[in-house]
């Protein structure tokens, strides 16, 4: 018994020592960092491209479809072999600002390191310790990306980036606010936002980089989807900027299409502070006033002719079968539940796609702090031909004071064929 009393007390002490040994080797400081480099990670939505359903976090696999093709997300995990973790802390950071791996090898810009390079060198140490230290190793070896001639010679990327890129750190918007500016350095830094709201020039680049150039966040297209512009954002206030970024929904919209993983992964998990500082910077960039103002008149005839039910359009009578009962005559849906009709984005875009997609496959929000429940909008592709889809898009784009241009049956066509594709 005594033997085993002293046994049992050097092996406590043992695991007394290693633990306090492994506090002294991280150290406060480096928990700090850590703490900083995770919420970093979610700012700059690592998870959501370099995690797939089924496999451990971070251990890359997502097929990023571009118009050179198919990219594939890599393991960036600290496994020393299929991950990062023989990354200096330099070459991490060459990597994420630069698109430079140690080897020399050039990453194409599916990883925004365009807009990386903003990133403080304080923020860069802050990331690195996080996923050196932070998150678990994965042996996975995610697909080899294979772009067709003349894409594949990455070697030309170093051309590209002369070009397309800029080395400056972040440039403080000269008379703004200090929430602008820090607003400013999310959207413009690791929220990357521009990546996807930006137009892409001859090149594919992003035509700017910052607000000195009018063209930045004014609007693009993502895999068929018209992105709208968010300069003023004129139609929402910064609390329902706020509210949708936290939750996926406003009392005006809800989340769709690729936004719906950066709320899931990223923006519902800012601070508060942050997200009201990415709305007052997005007020900033001010916007046109015109299109705040809604035709009253126009929703009020729409709602009086589809509430009186009489000589109705094809494209009426399926919106009163199929979406009536969540949006309603009036077009107006239920505040933070069902998105309103007139004046939506998605529903006004030039290009039809991204309403076809929702009218087909339907749509769900995602599950955050804020709002747990997980929303849903069934998809009519089973119920509904191509003609009656052109049909109610038509009337959805046109009704309630909405000017959208009509929809045709082959655009539905293509647009279901894409997603049959997919399955």
């Amino acid at each position: 018994m005594k033997c085993k009393g002293i046994k049992v007390f050097f092996l406590t002490y043992a695991a007394l020592l290693a633990a306090g040994m492994s506090f002294q080797a991280w150290g406060q400081d480096d928990a700090g960092l850590m703490k900083k480099g995770e919420y970093l990670s979610r700012l700059g939505d690592c998870m959501a491209c370099h995690s797939v359903s089924g496999k451990p976090a971070y251990s890359g696999g997502l097929a990023i479809k571009s118009d050179l093709g198919t990219i594939y997300s890599t393991n960036i995990t600290p496994d020393k072999i299929h991950g990062i973790g023989n990354y200096s802390e330099q070459q991490f950071a060459d990597a994420v600002r630069k698109g430079i791996l140690p080897d020399g090898t050039r990453l194409y810009p599916a990883m925004p390191y365009p807009d990386y390079a903003k990133m403080s060198d304080e923020d860069m140490r802050a990331l690195y310790t996080w996923f050196m230290k932070g998150v678990a190793p994965s042996d996975v070896q995610p697909p080899e990306t294979k772009l067709s001639f003349p894409f594949s010679q990455r070697w030309g990327m170093r051309f590209w980036n002369l070009v397309f890129t800029s080395d400056k750190p972040f440039q403080p918007i000269g008379g703004a606010s200090a929430q602008v500016n820090r607003g400013a350095y999310i959207v413009e830094g690791a929220g990357h936002c521009g990546s996807c709201h930006t137009p892409r020039g001859i090149g594919m680049q992003e035509k700017a980089l910052d607000s000195s150039d009018e063209t930045f966040l004014s609007g693009g297209n993502l895999n068929g989807w018209e992105v709208p512009s968010l300069r003023g954002l004129p139609r929402w206030s910064e609390q329902e900027i706020v509210d949708y970024l936290q939750t996926g929904r406003n009392d005006k919209a809800a989340v769709g299409g690729e936004m719906t993983s950066v709320v899931e992964h990223s923006s519902s998990y800012m601070s508060a502070e942050d997200l009201q500082a990415i709305a007052a910077y997005l007020k900033f960039l001010g916007g046109n006033p015109a299109l705040q103002r809604d035709d009253e008149g126009a929703r009020q005839a729409t709602e009086a002719k589809l509430a009186a039910g009489r000589h109705l359009s094809e494209g009426e009578r399926l919106y009163i079968d199929n979406c009536g009962a969540c949006h309603f005559a009036s077009g107006k849906g239920a505040p933070g539940i069902f998105p309103q009709i007139q004046g939506a984005t998605i529903v006004n875009a030039q290009e039809p796609g991204g309403l076809i997609h929702t009218i087909l496959a339907g749509a769900q929000l995602p599950s955050t702090a804020k709002a747990p429940s997980e929303l849903a909008m069934p998809g009519f592709a089973k119920r509904l031909s191509d003609e009656e889809v052109a049909q109610l898009a038509t009337f959805v784009r046109q009704g309630w004071g909405n000017k959208a241009p009509a929809v045709t049956k082959e655009q539905v066509a293509h647009v279901r064929e894409s997603l049959e594709t997919k399955k």
